[in-house]
């Protein structure tokens, strides 16, 4: 057996019969035969109080003088007062004469425990009611009297309950963190797959923004072609004004010796490169030499 085990249980079972225990006391209360009745009903007030409180009480009366004489009169007494407290105590034993005392044993109705346990929540309904109206006269709002709440011994299946439930709190924090591990990851796992489906589509860009720059170099090739094309007809076209210049300022001779001035040779117009790398600067083209006419 577990020694510890059992001797912790052992020391709530005695804690909880010391708290349980209720010593029973004897209280007692004496009279003069000849007692006022203003005294008469102090003293039995006081009675009853302590058999509420769950104490038996020693009822004595003693007699002086010649009052040893009359014991009848002290044994009325005590029966009128067994009688006025019959609902808080039961006569234990009857009045008996000891001497020159005549004493009556009344003991409680209720056990020790119960009426300590009623005196425990009437002060408390008292004390709820004291706060109420003192709240009310406060002008606040008093809240409802709630009824004691009885407290309960604490006992070894309490304590074995609560562990339980400790353990069982525990075992739903290690699910919640193992869930919320698994879904960080399920998180993780798509926002990858999001980045490389965006460098998917980065990639696909990219390659169209190629083609587009090869689209876009192949139109400047072409203009470049067309632009070589229009220096070598604008050449061309200025070769024939200095021929048809030159032919008119040229000096008449006889018809037999005269012979056909030569006519410049036009340049051959020169075919575009496919992709020339530097960019053709746009020049005049040179004027050709102006001939002289051979003299007959």
């Amino acid at each position: 057996m577990d020694y510890g085990k059992f001797k912790y249980e052992a020391a709530v079972k005695a804690r909880e019969a010391r708290r349980n225990q209720a010593n029973t006391e004897i209280k007692e209360m004496r009279f003069r035969l000849k007692i006022d009745e203003h005294d008469y009903e102090t003293k039995k007030g006081h009675v009853i109080r302590f058999l509420k409180g769950g104490d038996k009480v020693k009822v004595t009366i003693m007699f002086r003088g010649r009052e040893q004489s009359r014991p009848e009169m002290g044994r009325r007494l005590l029966l009128k007062l067994a009688e006025q407290v019959t609902e808080f105590a039961i006569v234990e034993n009857m009045p008996s004469q000891e001497g020159r005392n005549m004493s009556l044993v009344l003991g409680p109705v209720k056990k020790k425990a119960e009426a300590k346990e009623e005196q425990r929540k009437a002060r408390e309904a008292k004390k709820a009611a004291d706060e109420a109206a003192r709240i009310e006269r406060e002008g606040g709002v008093a809240p409802e009297a709630a009824a004691p709440v009885k407290k309960r011994p604490a006992k070894v299946e309490d304590f074995a309950a609560d562990a339980a439930a400790a353990e069982a709190f525990e075992f739903e924090v290690i699910a919640a963190e193992a869930a919320k591990a698994a879904a960080d990851e399920a998180n993780e796992i798509e926002a990858n797959e999001a980045e490389a489906a965006a460098v998917d589509d980065t990639a696909v860009d990219d390659t169209a923004l190629d083609d587009t720059a090869v689209e876009v170099t192949a139109v400047e090739d072409t203009a470049v072609d067309g632009e070589v094309v229009e220096s070598a007809a604008s050449e061309v076209e200025a070769a024939e004004v200095e021929a048809a210049e030159v032919k008119k300022t040229a000096p008449a001779k006889p018809a037999a010796d005269k012979k056909p001035a030569p006519m410049p040779v036009p340049k051959a117009i020169p075919k575009p490169a496919p992709k020339p790398a530097p960019k053709p600067s746009s020049k005049p083209a040179p004027k050709p030499a102006s001939k002289a006419a051979p003299e007959a």
